[in-house]
């Protein structure tokens, strides 16, 4: 009876956390690939974030777990930009190391944009451009920015998910906004 109850719970938690990774997984995608621009390395930061929940800290509450994953993706972040520049100053110690993607001209070409009414080209053009200027910001004012306004957390939430004190998230969510306002103010006055 026992082992039945644990049996029990522990799918209960399995089915929870599966929906848990399932409704944060696309937004997550989104904040990692503005953050790398490469959708390869944000789908291995994604996949990384949520094996480390579900392997550390899925026996926690489930109301735990917002907070705890964005922890963990952010820092995969981190992470990532920390091995880009060691990448990086490599490849310029090297002699610039052809990569894949630079040579490859398909991934050069552009898709043909579909005829679509002007006002759906404009709300896509100034869409397009609001991911580039978020794209475009520093790594702690892209983090500020995306973790109040895509995720919805307090100020609080997202100094404990960015490891750093509550002033300074103000501070970088105030840096984004009024960059992305300077940025955009052709597409959005």
């Amino acid at each position: 009876m026992i082992n039945t109850t644990r049996r029990m719970a522990a799918l209960d938690t399995g089915q929870s956390l599966n929906r848990f990774l399932v409704d944060v997984e696309r937004r997550a995608f989104r904040m990692a690939y503005l953050a790398t621009g490469n959708r390869e390395d944000a789908l291995d930061i994604v996949q990384d974030a949520m094996f480390k929940l579900a392997q550390n800290y899925a026996t926690r509450p489930s109301d735990e777990w917002p907070l705890l994953f964005q922890c963990i993706l952010q820092s995969r972040i981190r992470d990532w930009y920390r091995r880009s520049k060691v990448r990086t100053y490599w490849n310029i110690l090297v002699g610039g190391l052809a990569t894949e993607e630079r040579d490859n001209p398909l991934s050069q070409a552009t898709a043909a944009e579909a005829h679509e009414p002007p006002a759906q080209v404009q709300r896509d053009s100034a869409m397009k451009r609001l991911e580039q200027g978020v794209q475009d910001l520093p790594l702690r004012q892209q983090q500020a920015f995306l973790l109040r306004v895509l995720e919805g957390l307090d100020v609080a939430q997202t100094a404990r998910a960015m490891g750093c004190s509550q002033g300074s998230v103000k501070t970088h969510f105030s840096r984004a906004v009024h960059a992305l306002r300077g940025m955009l103010e052709d597409h959005w006055p």
